[in-house]
């Protein structure tokens, strides 16, 4: 998404990201972007949670009318419900770590038959 919005960007189209991986849209160098410290899927805010969400979107808004200076970043002022939810979103169970590095190995794999399949028929 950072990438297509700095292609927009420089086509003359205005683009603000809302997202939660800071690091990742930062060292993209996005025009103007919107971080809301939630799990990754969630950057508009909590599922049935209209009033944020709303809140959410007019602060878009309102970063899009008045950010003046390139790669502007804000921060909402809301907080995920659970604190935890670092610990727990995106952790892997170490009995579970092998399987999961041979699964990225054979999707590796499959990708690289793919790509020179492709190179094969262009």
């Amino acid at each position: 998404m950072s990438l297509v919005a700095r292609h927009l960007e420089a086509s003359g189209i205005t683009t603000i990201v809302v997202g939660s991986a800071r690091d990742i849209v930062e060292e993209c160098a996005v025009p103007r972007f919107l971080f809301t410290d939630f799990p990754l899927g969630n950057p508009c805010g909590k599922p049935y949670d209209r009033d944020m969400q709303r809140q959410i979107a007019e602060m878009t808004l309102d970063v899009l009318e008045s950010a003046r200076f390139p790669q502007t970043t804000v921060q909402t002022p809301f907080a995920w419900d659970d604190e935890d939810w670092r610990e727990t979103v995106a952790r892997i169970d170490p009995e579970k770590l092998e399987e999961l590095r041979e699964m990225g190995e054979r999707r590796r794999a499959l990708q690289d038959e793919t790509r020179a399949a492709r190179v094969r028929t262009a």
